[in-house]
């Protein structure tokens, strides 16, 4: 792990506003993704996902007019996801002004689409979402997690940690390892899914879900994850970016 590990908030947006409550001060408007965004690249994010979550035609243009505004006027790496399933979507949001694009579901429906996407932009422009959780009694995967869709909601039987490892050969840039076990709970990480995973990748690793504390956030990193994502603790003040990145360097975790 050379790089340094980067903190990543993430905003989940609808019709181009931010859905999940945030209780940000002195922000004009919290349900504008864009205001958002410039008060989390201010307050030293170091990069801004976006989570599209009305995947819907209609939405679409929506979201592009807000990637535009938001590239205009916030200057970190702007990652955007949902209802990624061409690469001609991806070509859009690129133009649009994103730096990344995640897929999630169309690829797991057609694992040809990460290398249409690597070939045709670069697999630095590629992450792949996994929205993953420990098998239930009624599914048995090598790893003993499965990839879910629906946020969560719909079992696949595939194996996360091998559909991980397949979409880096693919030609993924980085994976966006979501614990849907531990997502909105503020409990950790999975931290034994995160070195797992880690064990069976070399591209850049993302953690998300469960962060509720600094110190979860130093674990996440020391079990092999070169960026941390979290929603609710930075939206609702419970934690600043800057005191995650104390907490990291008190941990002797580089940091930006």
């Amino acid at each position: 792990m050379g790089a340094a590990v980067r903190v990543i908030p993430c905003l989940d947006v609808d019709a181009g506003r931010v859905v999940k409550g945030v209780n940000f001060k002195d922000l004009r408007d919290a349900g504008d993704p864009v205001e958002l965004a410039r008060a989390y690249g201010d307050a030293g994010a170091d990069e801004v996902t976006f989570l599209d979550v009305t995947a819907s035609s209609d939405g679409r243009d929506t979201t592009y007019e807000m990637v535009g505004r938001t590239a205009d006027t916030v200057f970190v790496p702007l990652t955007v996801g949902g209802g990624v399933r061409s690469p001609e979507d991806v070509d859009r949001l690129l133009r649009a002004g994103a730096d990344k694009v995640g897929v999630n579901t169309a690829a797991i429906e057609r694992p040809e689409l990460i290398a249409e996407i690597a070939q045709r932009f670069g697999s630095q422009v590629l992450v792949l979402s996994v929205d993953a959780r420990r098998c239930g009694p009624d599914t048995v995967t090598e790893s003993g997690y499965e990839v879910t869709t629906h946020g969560g909601k719909t079992g696949t039987g595939i194996d996360a940690v091998e559909w991980a490892r397949r979409g880096a050969e693919l030609g993924a840039g980085e994976i966006l390892l979501n614990s849907m076990d531990a997502d909105g709970t503020t409990g950790g990480f999975d931290l034994a899914m995160i070195r797992d995973v880690r064990a069976v990748v070399s591209i850049p690793l993302i953690a998300s879900g469960g962060a509720g504390t600094a110190q979860h956030f130093v674990e996440a990193a020391r079990a092999g994850a070169d960026a941390v994502l979290a929603a609710s603790v930075f939206h609702f003040g419970t934690l600043s970016i800057k005191e995650v990145k104390a907490a990291m360097r008190d941990a002797g975790i580089e940091v930006r």
